[in-house]
C-alpha cells in the first residue's frame, strides 16, 4: 500500500501544477484549481461563522443509506471547521478528519476535543496514508472538488470495506428570492467578476454529467466501480444582512482571488443593493447529496 501511495505522489509531482483539460465544453483544472484551497486556512473564524449549515434531512438520508454508525469507521475529506462532522459523530461513527489546513485542523481539534470518537490528520487526501479496506463510510462536504478525482475516487474505493459508502454533498445553486435585488447584484457581477452567479435552470440538470463534473471533478461514481447510486436534492432558505452576506462571499474562493479594486467595488455594489431592498437578502440554496456503495 505504501509503495502505491508513493507512486501516486510521484505522478503528481511530475504533473504540471495547473494542467487543464476539456470535457463537455468546460475547462477543468485538476482538483478545481487546487492552489485556491489554501485560502480557507486564512479565514477560519469567518468560515465557521458564515458558511452554510446543511439540511438535517440530508444527514438523515445519508445515515439511513449507510446504516447505524456505532462501531463503524468514517473518513471526512476536507473537514474544514467541522460544519458536517457532528451528525456522524452523534451517530456513533469513529471519524477521522483529513484536513489540509493547519489552522483548520487546530480549530476542529479544539471543537471536538471531548469526542473520543474523533481525530484529525493534517494532510491532503491525496497524500494521507491510511489502511485499505478499513472504512465503512467516507464523505466530503463541499470539499471533494478540491481533490484530484483521478486519484481521489480510486483511493476512496480502496479504503472502503466491501459494502462501504462514498457520500459527497454540496450547496450547488442559489435561487434569489427577490428578483429585482437579484438583477441589481447580477449587474454588479457583470462589471467586476468574470463568472457571475446565475439562476439555476431545471434542478434536474444538476444530475447531468456536465454538472456533476463541474461540482465534483468527475462525471459518475459508476466509472469508479460504485453501485446502488443515490441522488437527492434539498432546498433551504438562508437570510443575511448586507454585512453578513459580504462575510459569506468572502469565504468563496472565486471571490477571494479578485483584485482588491474589483473586490471592493463588487462588495460595495452588493451592499448598496441589499440595503436599498430592505437590508436583507434571502437565497434558497439547493443542496445535493450523491452516494454510492462499494460492491
Amino acid at each position: 500500500m505504501i509503495s502505491q501511495e508513493n507512486n501516486e505522489k510521484t505522478k503528481r509531482m511530475n504533473r504540471p501544477p495547473f494542467c487543464k483539460y476539456k470535457k463537455h465544453g468546460l475547462t477543468i483544472g485538476p482538483g478545481w484549481e487546487r492552489e485556491r484551497r489554501v485560502h480557507f486556512d486564512e479565514i477560519v473564524l469567518n468560515y465557521d461563522k458564515r458558511r452554510w449549515d446543511y439540511p438535517e434531512e440530508l444527514f438523515k438520508d445519508a445515515l439511513e443509506y449507510s446504516g447505524a454508525g456505532t462501531g463503524k469507521k468514517a473518513i471526512e475529506i476536507g473537514a474544514g471547521t467541522g460544519k458536517a462532522t457532528k451528525p456522524f459523530l452523534d451517530a456513533g461513527f469513529d471519524v477521522t478528519a483529513v484536513e489540509l489546513g493547519k489552522n483548520m485542523s487546530d480549530f476542529i481539534s479544539e471543537k471536538y476535543k471531548d469526542r473520543k470518537n474523533f481525530n484529525v490528520i493534517t494532510s491532503t487526501f491525496e497524500d494521507v496514508i491510511l489502511e485499505d479496506d478499513s472504512y465503512d463510510f467516507i464523505y466530503a462536504a463541499s470539499a471533494f472538488h478540491w481533490v484530484e478525482a483521478e486519484i481521489g475516487c480510486p483511493k476512496v474505493y480502496r479504503l472502503l470495506k466491501t459494502g462501504g459508502i462514498f457520500a459527497i454533498f454540496r450547496s450547488s445553486k442559489v435561487i434569489a428570492a427577490n428578483a429585482n435585488l437579484y438583477e441589481e447584484i447580477q449587474e454588479a457581477y457583470k462589471q467586476y467578476h468574470p463568472d457571475p452567479y446565475k439562476r439555476p435552470e431545471d434542478k434536474e440538470n444538476l444530475w447531468t454529467p456536465k454538472e456533476i463534473l463541474r461540482g465534483y471533478g468527475f462525471e459518475n461514481m459508476t466509472d469508479y466501480g460504485f453501485i446502488d447510486i443515490y441522488m437527492k436534492l434539498y432546498e433551504k432558505d438562508l437570510t443575511y444582512t448586507a454585512d453578513e452576506y459580504l462575510g459569506f462571499l468572502d469565504t468563496m474562493s472565486d471571490h477571494r482571488i479578485l483584485s482588491p479594486n474589483d473586490k471592493d467595488a463588487l462588495y460595495n455594489a452588493i451592499k448598496n443593493a441589499i440595503n436599498n431592498h430592505g437590508g436583507q437578502i434571502t437565497n434558497t440554496n439547493i443542496f445535493q447529496l450523491y452516494m454510492g456503495k462499494k460492491p
